[in-house]
Order: C-alpha cells, then sequence, then structure tokens
C-alpha cells in the first residue's frame, strides 16, 4: 500500500477543479479568516435562511444538489457578475449546503498550493444529533506539520446561536469527528452510535454512510452514490457479521487505503 502525501491532495478534484474561472479566485487572499468570510458573502446555508428573516421560497429554483465549483461559481456570476470578495446582498446569495462551503474553501486552498481535502464526518457543536451528519474542509498547515479542520460555514449567526467556543478556522477534534474516526469510536463503544446521524436517522447505519463517504472524499470522490442514503431500506439499514468485518477493514486502512479502496465502494448495498 502506497502511503500518500501531502502533495496528493494540492491538485483539484472533478469538484474542486474553478475551471475558466481560475483567474477569478487566484487573487482571493490566503488568510483562512477572511477567505471563510468572503464564502459568507456568497453562499446561504439552506437551514438558516429562516433565521436570517428570509424565506426558502425565496431561492425558488436553486437545488440544494451539491454543484462542482466551476458550476457554482457560474450560478454566482450569473446572479452577480461583481468580483468575488464583494459581499452579495442575502437575495443574491446562492443556496448552499456544508459541503459547498467546504467544496469552495478546499478549491480556493488547492488553487493556492495549499494541500486541502472536504471530510464528511459528525460535528458536536449543532442542536441535533450529538454527533450531526456535517462536512469540513481540511488543510496541512506547514509551520504545525498537521492536518487543520476548518468549518467555512460557521458565521457570526451560528456562533450567536450555537455558542460554540472555538475559531471555525481549527477545529478541534473534540468537536468534530470524521467519518474513518467515528467508525472506530462506534466500535471500540467509545461513541454510542445512537447518538450520531442525521435527523432520525441514527446508529451505525450512518456511520457507515460516513465512513463511505468519507474515505470517497479523501480519494478526491466528493459526491457519490452514498449521498442516496434515504433510499436505503430494511434489510439494508442493519449490518451483519459480513458488512461490520468490512467497514472495520475498511476503517483501519484509513486515509492511507482510500485510493485503494474506493472501488470496494462504487456502489451501496441498497443500490
Amino acid at each position: 500500500m502506497t502511503e500518500p502525501t501531502t502533495s496528493d491532495h494540492a491538485s483539484h478534484s472533478a469538484l474542486t477543479d474553478p475551471g475558466p474561472y481560475a483567474a477569478l479566485i487566484r487573487g482571493l487572499p490566503p488568510d483562512l479568516a477572511a477567505l471563510c468570510r468572503i464564502l459568507h458573502g456568497l453562499l446561504i446555508h439552506e437551514a438558516w435562511i429562516e433565521r436570517q428573516g428570509l424565506s426558502l421560497a425565496a431561492f425558488a429554483g436553486q437545488s440544494r444538489a451539491t454543484l462542482p465549483v466551476e458550476q457554482r461559481l457560474a450560478q454566482l456570476f450569473a446572479i452577480d457578475p461583481r468580483p468575488l470578495t464583494v459581499a452579495r446582498p442575502d437575495m443574491s446569495r446562492v443556496l448552499a449546503m456544508c459541503r459547498d462551503f467546504s467544496l469552495m474553501l478546499c478549491s480556493v486552498l488547492r488553487h493556492q498550493g495549499v494541500p486541502a481535502r472536504v471530510r464528511c464526518g459528525f460535528a458536536t457543536y449543532f442542536a441535533g444529533n450529538s454527533y450531526d451528519d456535517h462536512w469540513v474542509c481540511e488543510y496541512w498547515a506547514v509551520d504545525a506539520q498537521r492536518w487543520v479542520l476548518v468549518d467555512a460555514q460557521l458565521d457570526a449567526l451560528h456562533r450567536n446561536v450555537l455558542k460554540f467556543d472555538f475559531e471555525p478556522t481549527d477545529v478541534p477534534r473534540t468537536a468534530y469527528v470524521t467519518g474513518v474516526e467515528a467508525w472506530k469510536l462506534c466500535r471500540t463503544g467509545m461513541i454510542d452510535a445512537a447518538r450520531l446521524g442525521h435527523g432520525a436517522t441514527t446508529g451505525l447505519f450512518f456511520a457507515r454512510v460516513n465512513l463511505a463517504r468519507d474515505l470517497l472524499a479523501l480519494a478526491g470522490i466528493e459526491t457519490s452514490v452514498w449521498d442516496d442514503w434515504r433510499l436505503a431500506g430494511e434489510p439494508h439499514r442493519g449490518l451483519d457479521d459480513a458488512a461490520l468485518a468490512l467497514c472495520d477493514a475498511l476503517a483501519q486502512r484509513g486515509e492511507a487505503g482510500a485510493l485503494e479502496v474506493a472501488p470496494l465502494l462504487s456502489a451501496p448495498p441498497w443500490s
């Protein structure tokens, strides 16, 4: 097995490639806090629209689906052609989810030559499940020689409502657990699987979903057929001994084996 290097995450994936808009993001500041503020002026999270005094109906015609960065930028400029550093009025921002914020930040960082990747896992700072389904960006900090988690979605409103006590540009590993680590923690009993998931869908089934999505994201596949987990019915929401053993093996290989195990995750059991 070939160990990945940080340079493996400095090149664009199909989804983070800005395409013809590369020149427009090249001049963005390298400061992470500034980059996150720029994204707050471009994207608006679907679940937080009403807290900002807006109606989801006002964004009719916009899809909640995760788009490649090139398409997202095209959508942005079709609404407002001004430079990305200009914060848009609320109604001129683009409907987004947490993965969109993470993809955009990952794209900018990679374009600046900074190794970065999107991670799928569980956050502890939302008001849903104790470990809530969530996507963030992770970049390699040369000075610190470590991977740093950044939640580009968290703005001033999030801080006021959620009362988290950390900087979104350096999310503690106790506040966010990647899909790979969450599976391991569930299997060793350090996390009760019933505490993690999305809405009413919790348990080892969802731990399996985010294990797969995290490994695929590490392999440069940030959207996949595992995103249709809502279609899974019984018996696919239960895990037999063979499924548990497979997930244990996948989690054990983790980041180092992501590229090699990605083909094994090309289709979820319910496909």
